[in-house]
């Protein structure tokens, strides 16, 4: 053998290139952080907390579904409570422009704070930040949530939603979302996480009315406030857009899925709602 071979067959292997994670930032509110529930601190090392909040929430589920899957995320959130997209777009554009590879959108739970069940302004602004999600990355899948039935304004009076039934709120919510999606071609889709909440209660799955009680053998999906998710209501939203965005079935996860484990789930219940969220996304 030359000495020249020699020398380059002494010398270490080149590495192999490794692939980029996909970079995905969750926009939104307590609805997307957890308040009320455990999900709120979960596993807040895992992702990035934009504001440095060091919140979890339904980013952690996210990623740690992912990784369940065997698939590589970068995950990032920017949220506050009580915020609308209007107010991402106004406070928080500078630190959210830039590239990424997926953003999830969600919104105010009644739409607007001043006129409830008002879609124009979450329309215009889903739109305004899926444009310019779209400029910094022309590939990027935008998707924007549609939320859940708040019970204190379904059974409580005083609300536009009083007395109707329990899918109502969340009919209402996937249908601006809808227009959002028609008008503006750079949002790629809706992610359906009220009507799983009112799959899950038409399967029995879910109690209809926290303010009668929990019915035996059924799960409550809002928290204390009847307003923000119960643990499991936060682990069916991640559920939904762990599915919407990667294309895996949730139900691939199973009952030893690590999450619903780390916060107490039981393996039925974690199935359960992992068939609800499949349901829900091939509904059409």
């Amino acid at each position: 053998m030359k000495l020249s071979a020699l020398l380059l067959a002494l010398l270490p292997a080149p590495a192999v290139a490794q692939a980029a994670p996909r970079t995905i930032l969750f926009v939104g509110n307590s609805f997307t952080f957890g308040a009320g529930s455990a999900v709120r601190r979960y596993r807040p090392d895992s992702v990035r907390d934009l504001n440095g909040d060091g919140i979890g929430g339904v980013p952690a589920l996210f990623r740690t579904f992912a990784e369940q899957a065997g698939l590589d995320y970068a995950v990032s959130l920017e949220t506050s409570p009580g915020k609308s997209l209007e107010w991402h777009w106004t406070e928080r554009r500078a630190l959210i422009d830039r590239r990424w590879d997926v953003v999830v959108l969600q919104g105010y739970s009644t739409l607007d704070a001043q006129r409830p069940g008002d879609p124009a302004s979450h329309i215009r602004h889903a739109g305004l930040l899926a444009q310019m999600f779209t400029r910094a990355n022309p590939a990027v899948d935008v998707e924007l949530v549609s939320t859940w039935t708040r019970a204190d304004l379904t059974f409580r009076p005083g609300s536009p939603w009083s007395g109707r039934p329990v899918a109502a709120m969340a009919d209402d919510l996937a249908a601006a979302s809808a227009q959002a999606k028609a008008r503006y071609r750079e949002i790629d889709g809706v992610v359906p996480v009220g009507r799983a909440w009112t799959r899950a209660i038409a399967a029995g799955v879910a109690d209809a009315n926290p303010y009668d009680g929990i019915a035996y053998g059924q799960v409550g999906l809002w928290t204390y406030d009847h307003y923000h998710a119960s643990t499991a209501g936060y682990y069916l939203e991640a559920l939904v857009v762990f599915g919407r965005v990667t294309g895996v079935d949730p139900r691939t996860l199973g009952a030893g899925e690590r999450a619903a484990d780390d916060l107490g789930l039981h393996p039925a219940l974690a199935q359960a709602l992992q068939r609800i969220a499949w349901e829900q996304l091939h509904a059409g």
